[in-house]
């Protein structure tokens, strides 16, 4: 994770070419030939032994005989010569290397190592980055760099493109050319062995040149880097995503449903959901979405009104919004009312507006200025079918005209040919996305929607859990253990409910019988009726085996049912071991829903959780929803919300809703299980019956591995830091609990604010503020435990009524652990007790501890009790010219 040196990569003063060649065809003769041709400013310097000039550019030798040092250097040879010039590159200064080869990870040297490793180790002996290798190359047509092999340039523009395919760069470029659209950055990653999609996606998030981001993936190698960075990007600019290869081959080995059911697509989905990209699926549906978003201003909702002069068309609009998951814009009377004034009697009174087909363009004029207007509408499709009594360019022109004075979300669609072209020109002239059919145009609106909901997820606050639980940690670690010692890796059914009783889910009494009668026995002990399922850690699915008989209601038809089913399944299944059989009180819940709740191990993003409809038929039904840990209730009702049968959890007819906070908590509580315990590769509660008395786990299934000693990092996303939560006294004695602060914090930490003087705020903030908004106080309590932190002091309020925050630490650092830039703030009235010490001792400890190189602040010259505390904690001060204020800086690494 880090952006060292990527400013040499994307803007380097000057480049080297090794392998430069003057054979036509060759890689080396086709980068001279863009390079030279492409317009860069700075020195162009081949590297070639044999020739006096390539490309009529005189060439050198070797890199050592070179006139500069090259910031960066395109490297064409043969693979068997690469690790080698790396290590000349880098020993000569250069920091920045695109490897064009291919092949480097199938040969090896002659003391057979691989040569992509001896490359890689000799880049980082020098601090030298690598794009690629078995890459096509970078193009950044803002400076006229063309280092790459590509059959076309690029042309300049404000969107980044970034892809793992060579191939797919080339068909784009060319499609790029047709459709007019231009890139800040054009990226062919290759193998990326070193520079990958987090490094990249850091950098173009704090690039001004690039307005969008688009991302061809096929496959991830650092989970969390990527996560991260795709998190912090999103929040300033859009990230489009395609993922290649949707076919999880791997869910046929799976243990459980869940394995089965939460495919690698499904993890991607969730993970591209999580990080605030939109996942798109075409080419053309990546670079529509990415104008749609880029000329669009944020939704205020998610209802659409359709404007249109023919009614097949409106209609054909309303399906694919309604089929997409969108909202049709019911009209207001008031509405109606300003249209009747504009429009012939005829016109359709609903939405679609149908203002007919002979329409001209004063009618579209009048029809749109209400509907951009109308606090019911959240953006407006204007579509027009082409008639031989209306001028298309005219109510193109008319809407162009309305737009510019009316500003909404606005897209169109002019269908047809030939006869509507220079009405779609006019519409891109204007920067106003324009569609060929109305499905098109929709899809654009839903891209604004999903992106809409996707940014809500980084930035919503989400409530208190219902109830707090202490899990039983001890229990289940014993559980774990005794079954790895075993040499099994599945829990027994009696065994996984014990853990999800240790974790507060509530489950039916299950016991263990070794024999028929004493399966009768246990019938007995626990009243019937009873179920009787056989246990073995041979047999997964019991129902599938023959091994599950339920309302058993005497000791007689247990010992009958567990007899025959012994018989059967030795029969059915030789090679069995049969350990016996579970006894459980019957869950008798008349009316409840039987939904899954499970996790899989991903092996890209790791842990997953998934919900949905549950039972025997569960995978035939395939209704499902897929998230990463951690979870909170927002986001645990999101992805209940994400599945058909949410719809019928809600209550319908006389079916009331389920205890959905009950439910969401399940989810919670799965999550905290999985993140406390790495060992827990797959688990499965099939069915969780719910209804409107809450939830009930009838059956049960946990599979088990020896876990790594970097649990935690198997994690696609850092989880709430617990272990970081310590207790501390005021200088008063009064109690407080200093912890790394939590998207639940928002509303306390509003109060916080209200409490600072006006003087603590401008010592915060340099200047003054009356109340942060929810998107900037969300920056604050939502934060990414990987690359932030945040310590709040929290106490009981002292009259009761739950807890108050007194002061705050945080620190930001840079993708590469250098810089940890901090600002503290603690409430005057709690001024001298010993706080803000405390709280900065804690953070200065936690950057020492991540390797964090230095940390830095900046402090108002009047705010003398902070220098005064920054002095006592090591910190050396000087006057930065013109501020007003000194930068304190801290050295944290011997």
């Amino acid at each position: 994770m880090t952006t060292l040196n990527l400013d040499k990569l994307f803007k380097p003063s000057s480049i080297a070419v090794v392998g430069a060649s003057n054979r036509p065809g060759s890689v080396g003769s086709l980068v001279m030939r863009n390079l030279l041709q492409g317009g860069f400013g700075g020195p162009i310097m081949p590297v070639n032994p044999k020739r006096q000039a390539v490309a009529g550019v005189l060439s050198y030798p070797s890199i050592g005989d070179l006139a500069v040092v090259p910031d960066a250097a395109v490297v064409c040879t043969p693979p068997q010569t690469v690790p080698g010039v790396i290590a000349e590159l880098g020993e000569a200064g250069t920091q920045a290397a695109i490897v064009l080869t291919a092949g480097l990870s199938r040969e090896k040297d002659k003391e057979g190592r691989v040569l992509q490793d001896v490359m890689l180790e000799n880049a980082r002996a020098h601090g030298l980055r690598i794009l690629g290798p078995n890459c096509l190359g970078l193009l950044v047509p803002g400076i006229g760099l063309n280092a790459s092999f590509a059959h076309l340039p690029a042309l300049p523009g404000r969107i980044a493109f970034v892809s793992q395919s060579g191939a797919l760069c080339t068909a784009v470029l060319d499609w790029a050319r047709i459709n007019n659209v231009g890139f800040s950055h054009f990226i062919s990653m290759g193998d990326t062995v070193d520079v990958d999609f987090g490094d990249v996606i850091d950098y173009l998030g704090s690039d001004p040149q690039t307005r969008s981001i688009l991302l061809y993936i096929e496959s991830i190698k650092e989970r969390r880097n990527f996560m991260s960075a795709a998190r912090a990007a999103a929040r300033n600019k859009p990230i489009l995503v395609i993922k290649s290869g949707r076919v999880a081959e791997g869910a046929r080995a799976a243990a459980s449903h869940t394995g089965a059911l939460a495919g690698s697509d499904d993890v991607y989905d969730a993970a591209i959901s999580r990080s605030g990209a939109l996942r798109v699926y075409s080419i053309d549906e990546l670079f529509s979405a990415s104008e749609t978003l880029a000329r669009s201003r944020p939704l205020r909702g998610e209802r659409l009104v359709i404007l249109t002069n023919g009614g097949g068309a409106g209609v054909l609009a309303v399906d694919a919004l309604i089929q997409g998951g969108g909202t049709l814009a019911r009209l207001s009377d008031e509405t109606i009312a300003k249209l009747d004034a504009v429009l012939p009697p005829t016109w359709s009174r609903d939405n679609p507006v149908d203002i007919i087909g002979d329409a001209p363009g004063e009618r579209y004029t009048k029809s749109f200025e209400v509907l951009a207007q109308a606090p019911e509408a959240d953006a407006v499709l204007v579509m027009h079918c082409p008639t031989a009594t209306a001028s298309s360019t005219e109510a193109a022109q008319a809407i162009i005209d309305a737009a510019r004075k009316n500003p909404c979300n606005l897209v169109t669609t002019w269908i047809g040919g030939e006869v509507v072209a220079e009405a779609r020109r006019m519409f891109r002239d204007a920067g106003i996305p324009s569609f060929v059919t109305p499905e098109a145009a929709v899809q654009a609106f839903m891209h604004l929607v999903r992106y809409r909901r996707n940014q809500d997820m980084l930035t919503e606050t989400p409530q208190s859990a219902p109830t707090d639980f202490t899990p039983d940690v001890a229990t289940v670690r014993e559980n774990i253990s005794s079954v790895l010692k075993s040499g099994h890796d599945m829990l027994s059914e009696a065994e996984a409910k014990a853990v999800l009783l240790a974790y507060g889910i509530p489950t039916v009494r299950t016991e263990i019988a070794a024999t028929p009668d004493e399966a009768a026995a246990k019938g007995e002990e626990i009243g019937f009726p009873v179920a009787l399922k056989i246990l073995s850690p041979d047999i997964s699915h019991k129902s599938d085996a023959g091994g599950v008989r339920l309302f058993l209601d005497s000791a007689d038809a247990v010992r009958a049912e567990a007899e025959a089913m012994l018989a059967n399944i030795s029969k059915a299944f030789p090679d069995a071991r049969l350990e016996g059989f579970t006894v459980q009180q019957m869950a008798v819940r008349p009316g409840a829903h039987e939904l899954i709740v499970g996790a899989t191990t991903d092996a890209i993003f790791g842990p997953a959780i998934l919900f949905g409809h549950g039972g025997t038929g569960v995978e035939v039904i395939g209704d499902r929803a897929v998230a990463l840990p951690p979870l909170n209730m927002v986001l645990a009702q999101e992805m209940i919300s994400r599945t058909r049968v949410y719809r019928l959890l809600k209550g319908y007819r006389d079916r009331p809703s389920v205890d959905m906070d009950a439910l969401k908590h399940v989810l919670l509580q799965v999550s905290q299980l999985i993140i406390d315990f790495p060992e827990i590769i797959e688990l499965d509660i099939n069915p969780l019956f719910a209804d409107e008395r809450g939830v009930l786990a009838v059956d049960a299934r946990i599979r088990v591995a020896s876990a790594s000693k970097d649990g935690e990092q198997r994690l696609a996303i850092r989880p709430y830091p617990k272990e970081l939560e310590e207790t501390f006294p005021l200088a008063s004695g009064r109690p407080t609990l200093l912890r790394p602060i939590r998207p639940e914090d928002e509303p306390a930490h509003y109060e916080f604010m209200s409490k600072l003087t006006p003087e603590d705020i401008r010592f915060r903030f340099f200047g003054t503020v009356k109340e942060l908004p929810h998107s900037e106080m969300a920056r604050l309590t939502q934060i990414d435990y990987d690359r932030e932190m945040a310590f709040i002091s929290s106490a009981p309020k002292e009259n009761g009524g739950g807890y108050e925050t007194l002061g705050v630490v945080r620190t930001v650092t840079d993708p590469d652990n250098q810089r940890a830039e901090f600002a503290i703030v603690v409430r005057s009235d709690l001024q001298d007790q010993g706080l803000g010490h405390k709280l900065l001792d804690k953070m200065i400890k936690y950057c020492q501890q991540r390797g964090t190189t230095n940390m830095v602040g900046q402090v108002l010259q009047e705010n003398r009790k902070m220098l005064g505390l920054a002095t006592d904690m090591g910190f050396t001060r000087h006057l930065i010219p013109g501020e007003g204020a000194y930068e304190v800086t801290r050295k944290l690494q011997s």
